[in-house]
């Protein structure tokens, strides 16, 4: 080898490990917020989905994968209003047709806002998700005036009757318990709002970038500075494009929902793990969710929806993992969301749990939010038929199956 190919292959080499790219993350969701009008809601779709594609172009031109277009409703009750029980039914059986036509998945809002809201919206939301398809909603628990108990209760009655009702007792995947929760987030199937629409708000699916992030036997002081880094350079130039969008478009910039949500092998469990050394739920993991979380609340970009740390069980391939393993509990969860979030998201259980654990694990996530003034949520799918120490068997591509553990 000559002397003059010698040096460029070291320099070749030595440059290598500042040559490899920073990992991108993927846009989740590009979420619309539209105002529904029941006697014109099919252009008003329309137009929301033209915005989309422009929107889902625009980030597909600056190299990054768009995984899901959603829209927004505000809550259903509001256009539904004067219709009968059946023609609600019909209605959002069109609703959810156009949305499989059209490609987009749709929100409907909370069935209950307040304490005071009519229970019996709860009862119709369950009718619609267990057989719908593209279509999900929420129950809000507590809000600045407090814990709702009546909301809680039915939002756990709707657990049960999505378990027992939907095509393997799948539809809880799309039902939502929240808690403290703002609105204009674009992650599903919390997402609502209550003023005016035209707005939209983007959410990531970044788990890889805290990956990347951290390494083996790094301290914490480096860590966050090395996340805080890594996620800063992965938002802003996503914030750039929505911006620009809005100016193009006349649809306003709502924020960006800058939770790292895993899904399956892109694991937020597997991120936590490579920093703490140790399987998630061993010591130290606490730590490392408030670590994420601290970085995720500076981050230089305007904030919408949780913007915290997303445990979800089932969409996650190693939490799937080690709540299988018996290494990851209820009280766990909630003990991680004291200073992260978001919630007890996406939990199998045994077919048997009564509506009063149901209803316990709703209020117990509520008065945490409430406590502390943040955005909590449940998603809690119960597999009628199975029991603790069986697995779970969801045909979904976005769910991982799991060990089923005993009831808290």
């Amino acid at each position: 080898m000559s002397r003059r190919i010698l040096l460029i292959s070291l320099l070749i080499a030595s440059a290598a490990p500042f040559a490899r790219a920073q990992p991108k993350p993927r846009v989740r969701a590009i979420t619309a917020f539209v105002r529904l009008d029941r006697d014109h809601y099919q252009p008003q779709v329309q137009d929301a989905v033209s915005f989309l594609h422009r929107a889902q172009a625009a980030y597909q031109g600056a190299g990054y994968e768009v995984q899901t277009l959603r829209i927004t409703t505000q809550p259903f009750p509001e256009y539904i209003h004067g219709l009968s029980h059946q023609q609600a039914l019909a209605f959002f059986r069109s609703l959810d047709e156009l949305a499989q036509k059209q490609g987009f998945i749709a929100s409907l809002g909370p069935a209950m806002l307040s304490d005071s809201d009519d229970r019996g919206m709860a009862n119709l939301l369950s009718e619609v998700l267990a057989s719908s398809k593209n279509l999900s909603g929420s129950i809000v628990i507590a809000g600045q005036d407090g814990l709702h108990w009546k909301a809680i209760a039915a939002a756990a009655q709707t657990i049960q009757y999505l378990a027992a009702h939907s095509p393997g007792a799948q539809a809880n995947f799309n039902f939502a318990a929240t808690a403290m929760l703002p609105p204009y987030g674009p992650f599903f199937p919390g997402a609502y709002f209550t003023a005016e629409g035209h707005q939209f708000a983007i959410g990531l699916e970044s788990a890889n970038v805290v990956q990347d992030a951290f390494s083996a036997g790094q301290d914490l002081p480096s860590a966050r500075r090395s996340l805080a880094q890594k996620l800063t350079a992965a938002v802003t130039p996503i914030e750039k494009v929505a911006t620009t969008l809005a100016s193009g478009t006349g649809w306003t910039y709502a924020g960006m929902d800058v939770s790292p949500a895993p899904l399956g092998e892109v694991s937020i469990g597997a991120a936590i793990e490579k920093l703490t050394g140790a399987p998630f739920g061993s010591s130290g993991t606490l730590t490392a969710a408030a670590l994420i979380t601290s970085v995720l609340r500076q981050l230089p970009v305007k904030r919408a929806g949780y913007s915290g740390l997303m445990m979800p069980i089932l969409e996650d391939s190693t939490l799937a993992r080690r709540w299988g393993e018996g290494r990851i509990s209820i009280d766990g969860l909630l003990a991680y969301s004291s200073v992260c979030g978001t919630g007890l998201d996406t939990i199998p259980l045994p077919g048997k749990v009564s509506t009063l654990q149901v209803e316990r694990m709703l209020s117990d996530t509520a008065s945490l939010a409430y406590k502390w003034n943040k955005p909590l949520s449940v998603r809690l799918l119960p597999v009628p038929g199975k029991q603790a120490g069986e697995k779970t068997s969801f045909n979904d591509p976005h769910l991982v199956n799991t060990v089923l553990q005993p009831l808290p």
